[in-house]
């Protein structure tokens, strides 16, 4: 046991916490959504043969298979994260991820490799898949252990306000691609490419940020004290597998960003929109979703997470029909009007609060491992929703009908998994995760 003394445990610092979390989701999301968005727009013509509808189902396909990654890179940094500690893990993350985005920008084409092109832009894709696994589930870890009781959900949202970061900047980098002509050779040979290289730039900036936040006093003192599990996939799956499902039911909300971000841009470009409007409609969503995450967060501080993040979901549900019908129209500021409305005032509430939801089902001595293996089982079908849906006919005219469906499900039973939670925001944070036997309660 180590001979490590309360006193020598870290004080709690939320706001660099907070920042780190930002930054670190700020980098996942920039290189997901260049890779989210050339999946729709460029892959398609450049690393599949033909380039038509097979090669967009293939090509959002190339776009799920991080996912496919993720839940043996959960099982793996989820465990290292709760043995050695979530700073460390969360270091190699952010340099695996920016490694495997610069190299995808060097990947040479169909047209010069053949079928090699896709096998290697698959692999490059599964080593972002395998960094994200433990980027988010050791941000939202580290973010939630650093803050004050009474405001984790505030200080845990900005792991995924991060989000909206990075996919501001990584669709504001990729507008000025979209712009050029379809038939400039320069598009598809040399344009694309920049958004992949210029991920570094991001990942310089948030490595130095994240080298100099010390490990969670949660985690210290549990290490202090003799609590760190030699091997925590055992008293997870033992004392917390209900709590791993529910996360991993809950998490296919995740599908509603991958829907609106992704598969929307695909749609939108069939029904008639330009391809700079589409990613116009994302940028403005996520800028507004900056403001509106941070206040649902507070909400949910006062009120809860259940209340709060069901809202989320439903809403999700209801918005986003009248959001893809209105892409068909001619009607620019009502598409615009009704993309804020179902991503910044619908999905941002139950995205702002999910890192506390969850994280707090948890214990810290699994915490990192149960928030990275529950998510990623459940991110799978957020990864893989754009392909299904485009099989299904979700990117041809009416598509809509298949979209609103899919989502109306998701969010059906996310909503339903949410309602058997407990409720968690008067928990100290020194005994979440820890029940106590109703016969010993009452």
């Amino acid at each position: 046991m180590s001979t490590q003394t309360r006193a020598d445990v870290p004080q709690k610092t939320p706001v660099r916490a907070a920042l780190a979390s930002f930054m670190g989701s700020a980098v996942e999301y920039y290189d997901f959504f260049i890779f989210g968005t050339a999946s729709a727009l460029i892959f398609p013509h450049i690393f599949f043969p033909d380039g038509d509808q097979a090669a967009l189902v293939m090509s959002l396909a190339t776009f799920g298979f991080a996912y496919i990654a993720r839940p043996f890179g959960a099982v793996i940094l989820g465990h290292f994260g709760d043995r050695i500690g979530r700073q460390r893990v969360l270091m190699f993350t952010l340099v695996l991820m920016g490694a495997a985005t610069f190299v995808i920008g060097c990947l040479p084409t169909f047209a010069q490799i053949g079928w090699a092109a896709p096998i290697l832009l698959v692999f490059c894709r599964l080593l972002q898949g395998l960094s994200a696994a433990g980027e988010q589930a050791g941000a939202s870890s580290m973010s939630l252990e650093h803050a004050p009781d009474h405001r984790r959900s505030f200080f845990t949202s900005w792991t995924l306000t991060g989000t909206q970061g990075g996919q501001i900047l990584a669709a504001l980098v990729f507008l000025p691609v979209t712009m050029l002509p379809d038939d400039d050779p320069f598009k598809y040979e040399w344009a694309w490419r920049i958004p992949f290289w210029l991920s570094a730039v991001v990942v310089v900036v948030t490595f130095y940020i994240r080298r100099t936040l010390h490990e969670t006093p949660t985690f210290e003192e549990a290490k202090a004290q003799g609590e760190i599990a030699k091997i925590p996939l055992m008293p997870l799956l033992r004392d917390h597998w209900r709590d791993v499902l529910r996360v991993v039911l809950c998490a296919f909300i995740a599908a509603v960003s991958t829907v609106f971000g992704n598969l929307a841009i695909a749609y939108g470009v069939e029904v008639g929109l330009a391809q700079n409007i589409t990613l116009w409609l994302v940028v403005v969503a996520n800028v507004v979703a900056l403001g509106t995450q941070p206040l649902f967060a507070m909400l949910a501080d006062r009120v809860g997470r259940k209340p709060v993040f069901i809202y989320g979901a439903i809403s999700s549900a209801v918005f986003m029909p009248f959001y893809m019908l209105s892409m068909s129209s001619d009607n620019i500021v009502l598409t615009f009007a009704l993309a804020i409305l179902t991503f910044s005032c619908g999905y941002a509430a139950a995205n702002a609060v999910w890192p506390s939801f969850y994280g707090e089902m948890f214990s810290a001595r699994v915490r990192f491992s149960g928030l990275a293996i529950g998510t990623q089982l459940g991110f799978l079908m957020a990864g893989f929703a754009p392909s299904i849906v485009a099989a299904l006919g979700g990117v041809q005219e009416g598509g809509w009908v298949v979209i609103s469906i899919f989502t109306g499900v998701i969010c059906l039973i996310v909503v339903l998994a949410a309602l058997t939670a407990r409720e968690t925001k008067d928990v100290p944070t020194d005994t979440l995760g820890i029940r106590v036997p109703v016969e010993q309660g009452r």
